[in-house]
C-alpha cells in the first residue's frame, strides 16, 4: 500500500540540522514515529516528501526553515515579571525556574505555550517562545516501515491506536 490520505504510516528516521549536521531527533524500528497521513498535524513538506512511498522505501530530504518552523522572531523573546513565578509561599520557584528549562505557560487568551528560560534577573524572567527548531533547515533521512489504512476509530479520534500508537 502506498502512503495516501487517511493511511497510518510508521517511519524510522533521523532528523539533523542541515547546516551543522547536529542530530536533533532519532526514532528506531522498535519505537517508530507513527501518524495518520493527510490530517494536517505535520509539516506539509514532510508529508509531501513521503506521499506515494510504501513500506521498505527510504527517504532523504530537506525542509527549509521557512517551510518548517519559520525564522526566529525576537518578538517571541519576552521578559515576564519574576512575581509570576512565585510559589504558594510567595517565594520565587528556584527549583523549577532555571536557565535552559522549558516551561508550560498560557497567554492572556488561555492558549498553551512553551517557553525556554534564557535569563533570570532581579525583576524578570526572560523567556524564548520560538519553536526550538525555528531558523533551522531540516534534513530527514529514514525508511518507511509500514503503511496501512487508518481504522474508523483512529480517524474519529485523530490519532493512531495500537502497539506504537495511543492507548485508551
Amino acid at each position: 500500500m502506498k502512503i495516501e490520505n487517511n493511511s497510518v504510516v510508521s517511519v524510522n528516521y533521523t532528523l539533523t540540522e542541515k547546516v551543522s549536521g547536529k542530530q536533533v531527533e532519532q526514532t528506531s524500528k522498535e519505537h517508530p514515529f507513527q501518524f495518520i497521513f493527510g490530517t494536517g498535524g505535520l509539516l506539509e513538506d514532510f508529508e509531501n516528501n513521503l506521499r506515494g512511498k510504501k513500506a521498505g522505501d527510504t527517504f532523504d530530504f530537506f525542509i527549509e526553515s521557512s517551510k518548517g518552523y519559520g525564522q526566529r522572531d525576537e518578538q517571541h523573546v519576552v521578559s515576564i515579571p519574576k512575581e509570576a513565578f512565585h510559589n504558594e509561599d510567595g517565594q520565587f520557584d528556584h527549583e523549577n525556574v532555571k536557565i535552559d528549562v522549558t516551561l508550560p505557560m498560557q497567554d492572556n487568551e488561555g492558549n498553551r505555550l512553551h517557553g525556554k528560560v534564557v535569563d533570570i534577573t532581579d525583576e524578570h524572567v526572560r523567556m524564548d517562545f520560538n519553536h526550538p527548531l525555528a531558523g533551522f533547515d531540516l534534513h530527514f533521512t529514514g525508511e518507511v516501515l509500514e503503511v496501512r489504512p487508518a481504522t474508523a476509530d483512529e480517524l474519529a479520534h485523530g490519532h493512531v491506536h495500537g502497539e506504537h500508537g495511543h492507548h485508551h
